[in-house]
């Protein structure tokens, strides 16, 4: 089994635990408007309170420019983390010096303080050991809780965690160890589900995964660039016409590595994209000129059903059509739904991640019913490409 230290080989009480958390959630008028990332950081926030600990929590917000300003200050998440927490927390009006010293200074076991914005400072991104050891100064152990936050190679990621004793919480634990089931030592056969617009952001995934899977099931205007790489008229539909190369050869490696790839044989065609628009379902053979391919059809559906009750392990990114817009959500949610049903059914592990793939999972209501549901972005990408996450990598990951 892949092995990472992680809170269970720490004893805190009574000891100062930097908490490296993702608090990077959606703000509107100076409300948290989705708090998903702060409820999932508040079990290991409230685990090390409970055993003694003096509890900082760092992270980034926003995207803030020439130092400090209102619009990317943390405060504003404080009324969301107490609810979580249901506990009073303390803001430390900076990240490091003076003020973040004496915020902490004035805590006691089971205190949770919460710094300000990592990077109010430009050390954060550049990944500064100056910087970096200021952040030390402040702890006498880390904890990274952010897996979303795992693929930078920042300070407050990599950095410190090679200058304190380091270990996983709890959600990036559950997120290493649904991966490692799901593709370091998954239960075979094993099948991957891309969806998505175009391979070019995806040829990386797309090259790892075909040499690691069973089966590849694509859908979105990824697969039209694959039909018509195989001389398929796909009519006016989203296509990377110049990527028909590239294309070719990703279904060369997946035939030498036997990886079956699975296209639409079916689709949801339509003259024009937008809501409700008059739509018909064509073989992809039969695409007309004016045509858009919005969605997969039934007998892809059908198609795909069959050869995941196959599988044991399912691993999934990217929505299978515009899901966005009915009626172009019905292929997606179907396939979701089947793979729902197999998770519960206990036929398959079933770990998904990517905005859009959160997004079209809460669409068609089965987040919850997934063996995992990832929320980092492109740290899930990167890892299904089989790329070495440094702020993991930092926590002693090996396999």
């Amino acid at each position: 089994m892949t092995r990472f230290r992680s809170m269970d080989d720490l004893d805190v009480t009574g000891r100062i635990v930097l908490v490296r958390g993702d608090l990077n959630v959606p703000v509107r008028d100076g409300l948290v408007t989705d708090s998903t990332r702060i409820d999932r950081l508040a079990p290991t926030l409230t685990e090390l309170a409970a055993k003694g600990a003096i509890v900082v929590v760092m992270s980034h917000f926003g995207r803030p420019t020439g130092g400090p300003d209102t619009a990317n200050s943390l405060r504003q998440v404080i009324p969301a983390l107490e609810r979580a927490l249901g506990r009073p927390v303390t803001f430390a009006t900076d990240c490091i010096g003076p003020r973040a010293k004496v915020a902490i200074g004035r805590a006691r076991s089971g205190d949770v303080v919460l710094l300000e914005n990592l990077r109010f400072h430009a050390g954060e991104e550049k990944n500064d050991r100056k910087f970096a050891a200021a952040l030390a100064e402040l702890g006498d152990i880390y904890v990274n809780d952010a897996f979303s936050c795992a693929h930078r190679a920042h300070a407050s990621t990599e950095a410190v965690a090679r200058m304190l004793p380091a270990a996983a919480g709890r959600l990036m634990q559950a997120e290493l160890e649904a991966l490692a089931r799901a593709l370091d030592k998954p239960e075979r056969p094993v099948a991957a589900v891309v969806g998505g617009a175009k391979i070019s952001t995806k040829l990386d995934l797309l090259g790892n995964l075909v040499r690691r899977v069973d089966r590849l099931v694509l859908g979105g205007g990824m697969a039209n660039t694959f039909l018509f790489a195989q001389d398929v008229a796909v009519g006016k539909s989203l296509c990377e016409r110049e990527m028909a190369e590239q294309a070719r050869a990703i279904a060369a490696v997946a035939r030498d590595s036997g990886c079956t790839l699975i296209l639409p044989v079916d689709a949801v065609v339509a003259t024009e994209f937008k809501a409700g628009a008059k739509s018909r379902v064509v073989t992809v053979d039969a695409i007309p000129e004016d045509g858009l391919m919005l969605d997969i059809g039934p007998a892809s559906v059908e198609l795909i059903d069959q050869e995941l009750r196959a599988c044991k392990t399912v691993v999934w990114n990217g929505p299978l059509g515009a899901f966005e817009i009915e009626p172009f959500d019905r292929g997606t949610n179907a396939v979701s739904r089947i793979v729902a049903g197999l998770t519960r059914d206990r036929v398959v592990l079933s770990v998904a991640g990517g905005g859009d793939t959160v997004a079209a999972l809460g669409h068609a209501g089965v987040v919850a019913d997934f063996s995992y549901v990832s929320t980092a972005g492109g740290a899930f990408l990167e890892w299904l490409e089989g790329k070495s996450l440094p702020g993991v990598a930092a926590l002693g990951w090996h396999g």
